[in-house]
């Protein structure tokens, strides 16, 4: 970054404003094609809060997969028939979803929404299938110490109504495989942060100005090291042991390395209008939020994150023809009013450029890196028609 002052010296003079986090891992392989990390860091404090938006649907994709085939012995697939109840103040039903194939909600196709595009609904329905208490328990069980998921996301869920998930019930046809009751999950999950309360001021639920800090205590955290480590269990299941790995199957593998890394433009169900999102919209570490055409050999899988004027994104790319390889988390922030809720954030003229400069100067580095083993990245090889 300081050889590129003409890009990111605005950044680097002030880093404490921007709230930069930095995760890069090189991957060199042995003759094996076994993968080996070398992980490097700007600025990381797993203490420091920053809000993580969408970043964690990343979690609740792969906890979801997991849940599903722990239950398999019922018949449960990630191809169910997925029909949600309600049962508390607040709670909304979904029993069709018109944008799947048989107009049908199902965990793959949530799934499938998730990764594409970020979608918020699909994420709340699988925190309620997968319980918030298995949710934080299975984050300690990955090691994952500086996170904790408490509540859903873009409905306002907070306190108490975020303890409570619905019930849920699964079909295969009309036959009922597995009927999950409502639960409740009393913990707060307290995480030792700093940083909780920033700004001068807020709109509230009425957009009344208040005028005092405004607080993020009692929300979702998901740190950059605890990111980029799930990640890297996703990507590479070899380079851990194997009772760290992650329980999913092969076909588990494939869904979610075919969703993370394919366009929305590439997807007929759901189908998205290109105006809307375009191809490149969800990559923001390399492209920003540029409506640029899609380098033909490189892929990205990643979740990216953006609200309260941070942005996240927590990315494997692969250029199959450079045989390039490599993890990249950040997070940058902006919000020169102080004023949080209002919609005013430098996303377009600090955030944005900050991560797709970020990306390509991570990505010219690996260019002039020399392998001693070229990497097989057939594994990566996706089809996109599917």
């Amino acid at each position: 970054m300081e050889s590129k002052p003409e890009l990111f010296s605005a950044v680097l003079h002030r880093p404490g404003y921007n709230q930069i986090q930095i995760l890069y891992t090189q991957i060199d392989r042995d003759a094996r094609n076994k993968p080996i990390f070398k992980t490097f860091s700007y600025a990381l404090d797993p203490r420091h809060y920053f809000y993580p938006a969408s970043t964690v649907k990343l979690a609740a994709v792969i906890f979801a997969l997991e849940k599903v085939n722990r239950l398999k012995s019922t018949g449960l697939t990630a191809k169910s028939i997925m029909i949600t109840d309600s049962a508390y103040k607040g709670q909304t039903r979904v029993s069709k979803d018109t944008s799947a194939r048989n107009d049908l909600p199902s965990v793959e196709h949530y799934i499938k929404k998730i990764l594409l595009t970020s979608d918020n609904d699909a994420f709340n329905r699988l925190f309620e299938f997968i319980g918030r208490a298995e949710i934080n328990k299975k984050l300690k069980a990955n090691g994952l110490n500086d996170s904790r998921i408490l509540n859903r996301l873009a409905i306002g869920d907070a306190g108490e109504s975020a303890k409570h998930t619905n019930p849920v019930k699964f079909y295969n046809g009309r036959k009922l495989v597995y009927d999950q009751p409502a639960q409740y999950d009393p913990k707060d999950y307290e995480l030792q942060l700093t940083n909780l309360v920033m700004g001068k001021g807020y709109l509230d639920s009425a957009d009344k100005l208040v005028n005092k800090p405004f607080s993020l205590a009692g929300k979702n955290a998901f740190s950059i090291n605890d990111q980029q480590k799930l990640m890297q269990k996703l990507i590479f299941p070899e380079a851990f042991p194997v009772n760290e790995r992650l329980k999913l199957t092969a076909e588990d593998y494939k869904l979610i390395y075919t969703y993370m890394s394919k366009y929305p433009t590439e997807s007929d169900f759901p189908k998205y209008d290109p105006k809307e999102f375009w191809p490149t919209y969800a990559k923001m570490l390399y492209y920003g939020r540029e409506q640029v055409t899609p380098d033909p050999n490189i892929r990205i899988f990643n979740k990216y994150g953006d609200s309260y004027g941070y942005i996240i994104d927590n990315s494997f790319f692969v250029d199959f023809k450079n045989g390039i390889e490599f993890f990249l988390t950040a997070v940058v922030h902006s919000n020169e009013d102080g004023i949080f809720n209002d919609n005013k954030y430098e996303y377009d003229t600090v955030c944005f450029p900050f991560m797709k400069n970020l990306g390509q100067s991570i990505y010219e580095l690996e260019l002039k890196r020399t392998k001693k083993f070229k990497p097989n990245l057939n594994k990566f090889k996706m089809d996109y028609n599917r």
